[in-house]
């Protein structure tokens, strides 16, 4: 359908994708004119989307209908699966909304052009790398810097004190793991590609700050984390399809809170 002339007269620049020759390679979106307004709409956009404001206005709103923070045992598990689950549909609809309002296509920037199957695959494939890299790091970090490991036990581990938690849990890191996170990453990256210095600056430093943010399970965590999320964040710039992260980051989660209950019951790591 053609668009009118009226159509671009919000404050947001309609930008078209330019056309491929081969449909099935990844997508790689015309280049907008950088002007100062279109940089300073992505800045806004990307903070939107960093889930800060979103997990700091839900959070509000949840304790202001009732949830209760506070005390010894840390967050409540039912606040955690609330704020992940909501927090997730507001990353989804925003980053869906600032794609509309600049004439984007969301499946194009998210998942890519081509078929989505095969991504899948390498999703899959992708995994025993992201755990050699879990374990290189891990034993790099005991070996020359220990002190890094300042958080004896995981808090998100914790709360897994019974199998409908377990269940509960691994749809919730399905969902704001595999699915926000990488939807967050994709979109931020696609901006920085455009507006904000390039995708190169982009995944360094988004891999920093997705780092920061898993600082309360511990500095050692949070280095392996943006390690991750540099990994990933490489993997969707060279597809421009964020299925094949999602699917390594989604199993990757599942796989960890599957081997924590193997080794809990094995007697490796004290019970909850």
């Amino acid at each position: 359908m053609r668009r009118s002339a009226s159509s671009q007269r919000n404050i947001y620049p309609v930008i078209t994708p330019g056309s491929l020759d081969e449909p099935v390679q990844p997508y790689h979106p015309a280049l907008p004119v950088r002007t100062p307004a279109a940089r300073a709409l992505s800045v806004l956009e990307v903070l939107a989307c960093s889930g800060f404001p979103t997990q700091l206005l839900i959070g509000g709103l949840l304790l202001a209908v009732g949830f209760r923070v506070g005390g010894d045992t840390g967050l409540p598990f039912g606040f955690v699966v609330a704020l992940s689950v909501l927090d997730t549909a507001a990353i989804l609809l925003l980053v869906i909304l600032f794609l509309r309002l600049r004439g984007e296509r969301a499946a194009d920037v998210l998942l890519g052009r081509g078929s989505v199957w095969p991504e899948v695959r390498r999703g899959v494939l992708y995994v025993p790398l992201v755990f050699a890299v879990v374990v290189a790091l891990g034993a790099l970090v005991q070996a020359l810097a220990p002190w890094l490991h300042n958080v004896p036990q995981n808090p998100l581990q914790a709360m897994l004190t019974s199998p409908w938690r377990i269940a509960v849990f691994a749809v919730v890191v399905v969902l704001a793991g595999g699915v926000r996170e990488e939807v967050q990453r994709a979109f931020i990256l696609h901006r920085f590609d455009q507006d904000l210095g390039g995708a190169r600056v982009g995944v360094v430093l988004f891999s920093v700050v997705f780092g920061l943010g898993h600082l309360a399970q511990g500095r050692d965590a949070a280095l392996i984390t943006g390690t991750l999320g540099l990994l990933w964040g490489v993997f969707y710039l060279r597809r421009r399809s964020m299925v094949g992260p999602a699917v390594s980051h989604s199993l990757f989660n599942l796989i960890e809170i599957g081997l924590y209950q193997y080794a809990s019951r094995a007697g490796l790591i004290p019970p909850m």
